[in-house]
């Protein structure tokens, strides 16, 4: 029995699961994503790697190249064709720079903002090259112009380490730093060609290379502090070996001696010493980019195994907890479907059938025992409603039966009564008949008459107790009696009989067995006609054999009722209501009711032309005799 209204229980349990659930299911999804991100991430290193810092790299390397011969071309060292072969290598290293830059997807807004800071210093690189070759082309000038392209360089390298890992983190900056400590000693190598091409350091050489002696050295320290033993083997060697020291002796006389009073006779090894640190730092720099590059992936695959375990322990654990819900779900909604089915049964049908029962027997009702109801439940609280709605049939039940037995204790006592009554009412009337008969005396007689009139009546309501006691009546006939003689002793029970006109009916007879409730039912309904119309109007009674029956109309001149209130008395007249009480002016009601269902005769009410009500009584043809009536 689906839900008459409101939304079903199913449906709410379903929302109250959903929220739990999907937090569940965010909370899982949230830290898979925040975790995943960071493996990712690992990994999109390599793109960057591959499309923007080994390309960039080389970038750094030819343009370093390309501004130490820049440098000596302007010192005099003329070697023209290695400058212009120099720039066509930087030429295709930014070529294919540029073209690996714009594959690369998904670049964050600060890798985006230093690529364009990065481009817009490379359209200074052709004027720094006519600088080389003009006419007042400055040494210090060109320097400064391919630092600053390279200095972007660098600062695009920062924005690309993207490792979630802080250890890892660390390493990458510490190699990021070593390289931009590297691009430093590259331009100290070309303050030196300018130094002993002069042969003397000026006061603008001096600051020049005093500051890239103390970034360099600002910059070693701070990335081998950072490496790890491993990464930084190779440079802590490089510290400790003589190419180091001397190199240092280098910056010692560029800064002191060699601005005060010339260069000393050491520099012409001057050039040599940087050169050897140089090849030492390259190699040293290749093996901590190669080896901090070896570490990105494993820690990449040991961040998604970790990923793939904890989120598919978390994926099993959303899962069943979704199962286990659902299921859940099932089990109680089914449970409380069948509730709901015992339940119905139990009001529709066994309390129901038990009402009736008790309603249409005659004999006093006995105990009743009616089976509990059983519901294969697991839940205590279902079991309890379970266990309530035993208590609560058993209580109804209890109480049907008592309310029946109160009932056929009423009806007992009206039929006592109305036996009684019509007992001494039938030897009234034997007594008026032989007092008519003796008496001569017409006003005497008259009397008579009228109180033998108003017993009839009298034995009518009487009769109408025993009827509504589900008892027949005691008087009857044995042989078929003739319509009109039936419609006549119905008219003569009602008071204002003289107010009937009675049209002429056919010839035709009624069974003996109906004839005592059909002349009380025909009573019934002329005496409503009576009651319920003006005194002076008359009411007309038609009588009209049918195809399947006779139909007898009684129509009256009233005031009349509305529809709805014809539909509702047609309603009680076919559904023979249980008597109620409560009711008792609808007295005739229940009565004509109750007589024609014991006899299968149709009674309806209509609304009548004249104003009033019209009764219509259509008599089944099992009830007609099967000797016509004699006519006159």
């Amino acid at each position: 029995m689906p839900p008459k209204r409101g939304r079903p229980i199913a449906l709410k349990l379903l929302v109250l699961l959903f929220v739990p659930l999907m937090s569940l299911v965010g909370l899982w999804a949230f830290a898979a994503g925040l975790t995943g991100g960071d493996g990712l991430r690992l990994l999109e290193t390599n793109s960057l790697v591959r499309n923007l810092a080994t390309p960039s790299e080389e970038v750094v390397v030819q343009m370093q190249n390309e501004r130490l011969l820049a440098v000596r071309y302007l010192t005099g060292d003329r070697l023209s064709g290695q400058t212009a072969k120099q720039r066509g290598l930087t030429d295709q290293a930014l070529q294919r720079f540029r073209r690996l830059a714009a594959e690369q997807e998904d670049l964050s807004p600060e890798m985006e903002a230093q690529l364009r800071a990065l481009y817009t210093s490379l359209e200074q690189l052709p004027d720094i090259r006519k600088s080389v070759t003009g006419p007042n082309g400055r040494p210090l000038d060109v320097i400064a112009g391919y630092s600053r392209i390279l200095d972007n360089v660098f600062r695009m390298h920062d924005a690309m380490i993207l490792v979630p890992d802080m250890s890892l983190y660390a390493q990458a900056d510490a190699v990021n730093t070593l390289g931009e400590a590297k691009e430093v000693i590259s331009r100290q190598r070309a303050m030196i060609v300018v130094a002993l091409d002069a042969g003397r350091v000026g006061r603008q050489e001096r600051e020049a290379f005093v500051g890239m002696v103390a970034t360099r050295r600002l910059l070693f320290t701070q990335a081998l502090a950072e490496l790890d033993p491993v990464l930084g083997s190779s440079y802590h060697d490089l510290v400790r070996a003589p190419v180091y020291r001397e190199f240092l002796e280098l910056e010692e006389l560029m800064r002191g001696q060699a601005s005060a009073n010339g260069l000393p006779a050491a520099a012409a090894t001057w050039k040599n010493d940087g050169s050897a640190l140089w090849d030492a730092v390259e190699r040293s720099q290749r093996q901590a980019v190669t080896g901090f590059v070896s570490r990105v992936d494993p820690a990449a695959d040991a961040v998604l195994t970790k990923i793939g375990i904890a989120g598919g322990v978390g994926l099993v654990a959303v899962l069943a907890s979704i199962g286990l819900s659902l299921r859940f779900r099932r089990r109680l909604v089914r449970e409380l479907a069948s509730l709901r089915a015992a339940a119905a049964e139990l009001a529709d049908v066994r309390l129901a059938g038990l009402v009736e029962r008790l309603r249409t027997t005659a004999h006093p009702p006995e105990t009743v025992q009616v089976e509990p109801l059983v519901v294969n439940a697991e839940t205590a609280e279902v079991r309890d409603i379970v266990q309530a709605f035993n208590s609560v049939q058993t209580t109804a039940v209890q109480a049907a039966v008592d309310q029946a037995r109160l009932r056929h204790g009423v009806s007992q006592v009206f039929v006592n009564l109305a036996r009684r009554n019509q007992s001494l009412l039938h030897r009234q009337l034997l007594q008026l008949d032989g007092m008519e008969r003796k008496s001569e005396n017409p006003e005497e007689l008259e009397d008579l008459f009228k109180l033998d009139h108003l017993t009839t009546r009298m034995r009518r309501h009487a009769e109408s107790l025993i009827i509504l006691s589900d008892q027949a009546p005691g008087r009857g006939w044995r042989n078929p009696v003739p319509i009109l003689d039936v419609v006549r002793a119905a008219v003569a029970e009602v008071e204002e009989y003289p107010r009937v006109e009675i049209f002429q009916p056919p010839a035709v007879t009624l069974v003996g067995a109906a004839v005592t409730d059909v002349v009380h039912l025909v009573a019934e309904l002329v005496e409503n006609a009576t009651l319920f119309s003006p005194p002076q109007t008359r009411v007309d009674v038609r009588t009209t054999l049918t195809p399947h029956g006779l139909s007898i109309e009684i129509e009256d001149r009233g005031l009349g009722l509305s529809r709805t209130e014809v539909d509702e008395l047609n309603a009680r007249l076919q559904d023979t209501p249980e008597f109620d009480l409560a009711k008792s002016d609808r007295l005739g009601l229940f009565v004509v009711a109750r007589l024609a269902a014991r006899h299968g005769i149709r009674v309806r009410l209509g609304l009548s032309p004249y104003g009033g009500l019209t009764a219509l009584v259509a008599l089944p043809e099992r009830l007609l005799g099967e000797q016509p009536a004699p006519v006159g």
